[in-house]
């Protein structure tokens, strides 16, 4: 199975990096950075969550149809929840439409209470280590407005961990202007995960930001509401409020 998905990474890699212009071969890396704080932290899949307030950057480095973008995710005592290392390369680039494929190896951090007869104390921070493949279609139908279809294949590496898959399409519509000095951003998200250990369900999760025009602050506001779901207890309704800061 790994061997394969290799291979079909490696065969629409090749061809794109030999057809690709020597001048889009030396373009210039484009940086980027939002970091945000969060009153109760919402992982990558909304589904998720941290159950507290927490800190996370997300980065970019992009350079012609390649990117690696990051996600570092931790509490506000500084213990790490996660870490995200995607690696993603544009099949299809362009204006209206864009095809990509990635790949992530992550770690997930978690309390674990090693068995009594063990000296160690009494809880301890464990690491799971985690990789996913990633195919998605993004429709352009103007520079601010979106809709994204994504599939992520999800597979835990260390005994305990998860095995599974997440769909999600999203609907993204941003740069709307309240008057002169303000900017409004929306995107409504509707997903289904099946994972191992009744981990299943489909939910939908909108956000709302609100942003001064000349200023990369945003106040933002997610929520996460199950609409049938297998896992006990039963996910219901989750919310958070934050502030972001791009740089």
């Amino acid at each position: 199975m790994r061997t394969a998905i290799l291979f079909i990474l490696l065969s629409g890699t090749i061809p794109l990096f030999s057809a690709a212009p020597a001048d889009s071969l030396r373009s210039k890396l484009n940086p980027s950075c939002t970091i945000s704080l969060n009153s109760n932290g919402i992982a990558s899949i909304p589904a998720f969550s941290l159950g507290k307030p927490a800190v996370v950057a997300s980065m970019g480095l992009a350079k012609w149809r390649l990117s690696f973008d990051p996600t570092l995710a931790y509490g506000l005592d500084m213990r790490p929840w996660f870490i995200d290392s995607w690696l993603h390369l544009k099949i299809i680039d362009k204006p209206s439409f864009v095809l990509r494929t990635g790949f992530n190896f992550s770690n997930f951090f978690t309390d674990y209470m090693p068995p009594e007869d063990v000296t160690l104390p009494e809880k301890i921070l464990q690491g799971q280590r985690y990789w996913a493949i990633e195919v998605a279609a993004i429709r352009y139908f103007s520079p601010a407005t979106s809709l994204t279809v994504m599939y992520w294949n999800d597979r835990g590496q260390d005994p305990g961990t998860l095995l599974g898959h997440y769909f999600t399409v999203i609907g993204d519509k941003s740069d709307i202007r309240l008057g002169k000095n303000w900017m409004l951003s929306a995107n409504i998200q509707l997903f289904y995960i099946n994972y191992t250990g009744d981990n299943d369900g489909l939910f939908v999760s909108p956000r709302l930001g609100i942003s001064p025009a000349r200023v990369p602050v945003a106040i933002f506001f997610q929520a996460n509401q199950a609409i049938t779901s297998n896992i006990d207890p039963f996910p219901g309704f989750n919310w958070n409020v934050g502030i972001a800061y791009t740089l």
